[in-house]
C-alpha cells in the first residue's frame, strides 16, 4: 500500500494549511524568509537598505531607552492570511523581546519598511494595507527608490486614515508619540 500524494492545490487532506505554511518557513535552515500573499520571499537586504534601518535605529536610541522599548526585526503573523512578515525594523516594548513565537503588527508601536529595487511595489501597497489591518498603529515606508519617506498612522480595516508625506529625503519626519521625534532623513 502505498502512502497518499496530496496534489497541487489539494489541501484536504492538510488540517491547516496556514499554521503549516508559517511553522515551515520558520524550520528552513540558513534562511530568512517571509510569506507575502502566499509567495514565500527571501529576505537578504543590501548594505544600503540596511543603512537606513540602523540610521533610524541611531536616532531613536535615547528615546526607545526612556520608553522601555527595543527594535528588531523579528517575525510578524498576521493570522487567519497567508502572510508572515519580517519587517525591517519594528518597535515594541522590551518585555515583548522574550517571546519566541511570531508577534503581531498591534503589538508594535512602529513598523518601518524599507524598499529594494525587487520589493519596493510590495513594501508600498501590499505590506500598507496588511499592517493598517493588523492594527500596527505607525508605519514608516523609507523608499529609497523614490527617494521619500511616508509615515502612516491610525490604522483601520481599510488601511491607514492618516498620511503624512511623501517627504523627500532631506526633510525631517516627525514620529509622533510615544517618540516625538524628528527623524533626520539626509543619509537614507
Amino acid at each position: 500500500m502505498g502512502t497518499a500524494q496530496i496534489g497541487p492545490g489539494d489541501y484536504s487532506q492538510v488540517p491547516n494549511p496556514e499554521q503549516a505554511l508559517k511553522y515551515a518557513i520558520q524550520h528552513i535552515a540558513g534562511e530568512r524568509v517571509e510569506i507575502i500573499e502566499g509567495v514565500i520571499t527571501p529576505v537578504s537586504p543590501s548594505w544600503a537598505h540596511e543603512r537606513a534601518t540602523a540610521l533610524i535605529g541611531k536616532q531613536l536610541g535615547r528615546r526607545m531607552d526612556e520608553l522601555g522599548l527595543l527594535a528588531g526585526s523579528g517575525n510578524l503573523d498576521l493570522p487567519g492570511t497567508q502572510n508572515f512578515y519580517l519587517p525591517d525594523m519594528a518597535v515594541l516594548p522590551e518585555e515583548l523581546f522574550e517571546s519566541e513565537g511570531a508577534l503581531l503588527p498591534d503589538q508594535t508601536l512602529l513598523v518601518v519598511e524599507v524598499t529594494s529595487p525587487s520589493n519596493a511595489d510590495t513594501d508600498r501597497t501590499v505590506k500598507r494595507r496588511r499592517y493598517a489591518q493588523f492594527g500596527a498603529p505607525l508605519h514608516l515606508l523609507v523608499d529609497r527608490q523614490e527617494g521619500a519617506c511616508t509615515l502612516f498612522s491610525q490604522p483601520g480595516e481599510l488601511g491607514y486614515t492618516r498620511v503624512e508625506g511623501p517627504h523627500p529625503f532631506g526633510l525631517p519626519v516627525r514620529l509622533p508619540e510615544p517618540f516625538e521625534v524628528d527623524l533626520d532623513t539626509t543619509r537614507f
